[in-house]
């Protein structure tokens, strides 16, 4: 079967949001009084949300019994607010291949652990409104990834079935969101993690370029 849509994670495969996250947890940390991180620490604190941001940077800071985790998610949730777009952009090929996708009549939809605002704001600040079908963040409605229930939201909204959705991530979040949902799942080498836990979760297939993406249509 044909595919007919493309399913996308936010950060680390649409944008290089890396510089927005460090930015607002190393402030938030200075707020508590810890120390900063270097900013390829939070290649690996990230995926999972920003309560597990938090949790990992406060552990690794050696808060393992988490005493300020609620004085450090109000801080960074104020600091995220502010400097969400942070020196964020489209990774290289994106708008390429988005461009190319939109005109094989193929449906794009975005799949994040990025709160629902958060995630319409970076989306509609680099791509503008439109350019995706459907955008679902974060949310109370939802458990967030690595459950499947967005990639199911996203297709009862757009009419698909699995076999015609492919997902494309860069973390292991993303490849065990992707197979719980049973789609065809892709693997982006761009992003904040590599290949060998890719393929340790079991991507279908991992690309190197966006515009390699069309190749699986």
């Amino acid at each position: 079967m044909s595919k007919k849509a493309v399913i996308f994670d936010l950060d680390g495969t649409l944008t290089d949001t890396l510089k927005s996250i460090w930015k607002s947890a190393n402030l938030a940390l200075a707020d508590v009084g810890l120390p900063p991180f270097d900013i390829d620490r939070y290649r690996y604190f990230v995926g999972d949300g920003a309560a597990e941001l938090v949790k990992r940077a406060l552990i690794a800071d050696g808060d393992k019994e988490l005493v300020l985790f609620d004085k450090m998610s109000e801080s960074y949730r104020k600091h995220f607010e502010k400097y969400v777009n942070y020196e964020v952009r489209p990774y290289e090929g994106i708008r390429e291949l988005l461009h190319a996708l939109k005109e094989k009549g193929i449906l794009l939809a975005v799949n994040s652990n990025k709160p629902q605002d958060r995630t319409v704001n970076v989306i509609e600040e680099n791509f503008g409104k439109g350019t995706f079908d459907i955008l679902v963040g974060q949310s109370d409605e939802r458990a967030r990834k690595p459950a499947p229930d967005g990639v199911f939201h996203i297709m009862e909204r757009l009419g698909l079935m699995k076999d015609e959705v492919i997902y494309l991530g860069d973390t292991c979040v993303d490849m065990k969101t992707g197979r719980s949902a049973g789609v065809f799942t892709i693997g982006a080498l761009w992003g904040f993690r590599d290949r060998q836990e890719l393929e340790e979760n079991h991507a279908d297939a991992i690309i190197a370029h966006p515009m390699e993406l069309l190749e699986y249509l």
